[in-house]
C-alpha cells in the first residue's frame, strides 16, 4: 500500500506539473518557462489559446507549483453558468434572499480562499457579471445577495478565454478595465498545427495512457504519425 501511495503520488505530481505540457518545441518550452516564472507569485495570469490547447493543463500547473497548492483550486467554467445564477454561483446567497432560498450557500468565491480561482471561458461572461468581478478583484470583497455585510476572500486568480478580448472590448462584449486586471501576465497556448514536430511525442504519450488503463497491445505506424503530422489542427 505505501509503495502504491508513492507511484500515485508521482503520477498525480506528474499530471499537474508543468511537465503535463508535452512537448520539445520552442513554443511548448516557451509556455512552460513563462508558467515556471509566474507561478510563485500572486499576480493574476491571462491563459489564452484556441479550445483544447491545454489551458486548464497550465492553469493545474500554475497553481500546484505556487504558495497555494495545498489549497484547492476551483474551477468555474463562465460558458456554462445560467446568466441568471452567475451571481449566486459566484459569491452565494444568505438564507431568505429570495424564493427557494432556504439555506445559506456559499459561492465559489469563498469555496477557493486561500487558494487559487480558475475563471476558465472569462470572455462568455455578461458584462454585468465582468462589473461584479471586477469589483471583488479590485476590493477582495463582495456582499451576498441577502446580506448587509462585505465578505472578505483572498483568491488568486487564473483565467481562459478561446476569444480574442481585444477584439471583444472593440465591440463592446468585454470591459478593457477587467481585460486589463485579469491580463496582468498573460501566456498564450499555441494549436498543435503551430508545433507539429510535438505531434509523435504526444501520440506516444497518449496510447501510453491508453494501454495503462486498458491493458490493451496499441501501436502506431510510421503512416500514421505522418498523416497526423500533415493534419491541419
Amino acid at each position: 500500500l505505501k509503495q502504491r501511495i508513492v507511484q500515485l503520488e508521482k503520477r498525480i505530481t506528474q499530471r499537474i506539473s508543468f511537465s503535463a505540457l508535452t512537448g520539445n518545441s520552442p513554443a511548448i518550452a516557451r509556455v512552460r518557462e513563462l508558467g515556471e516564472k509566474v507561478s510563485p507569485t500572486e499576480v493574476p495570469v491571462l491563459i489564452t489559446g484556441e479550445t483544447g490547447t491545454g489551458k486548464e493543463v497550465l492553469a493545474h500547473a500554475i497553481h500546484a507549483n505556487s504558495s497555494r497548492k495545498r489549497n484547492q483550486m476551483v474551477v468555474i467554467n463562465c460558458a456554462a453558468i445560467p446568466r441568471e445564477l452567475v451571481e449566486s454561483e459566484l459569491f452565494g446567497y444568505r438564507a431568505g434572499a429570495f424564493t427557494g432560498a432556504l439555506r445559506n450557500k456559499k459561492g465559489l468565491f469563498e469555496e477557493a480562499h486561500s487558494g487559487t480561482l480558475f475563471l476558465d471561458e472569462i470572455g462568455e461572461l455578461e458584462l454585468s457579471a465582468q462589473s461584479k468581478l471586477l469589483r471583488v478583484i479590485e476590493t477582495g470583497s463582495f456582499i451576498k445577495s441577502g446580506d448587509t455585510q462585505p465578505t472578505t476572500v483572498d483568491v488568486r486568480i487564473v483565467a481562459a478565454t478561446s476569444r480574442d478580448l481585444e477584439e471583444e472590448i472593440k465591440k463592446g462584449a468585454f470591459r478593457s478595465d477587467l481585460y486589463y486586471r485579469l491580463g496582468v501576465f498573460k501566456i498564450e497556448l499555441p494549436p498543435l498545427r503551430e508545433r507539429t514536430a510535438d505531434i509523435r511525442l504526444i501520440t506516444c504519450e497518449l496510447l501510453s495512457s491508453l494501454v495503462v488503463r486498458g491493458g490493451a497491445q496499441a501501436g502506431c505506424g510510421e503512416e500514421v504519425f505522418k498523416a497526423l503530422e500533415n493534419y491541419d489542427f
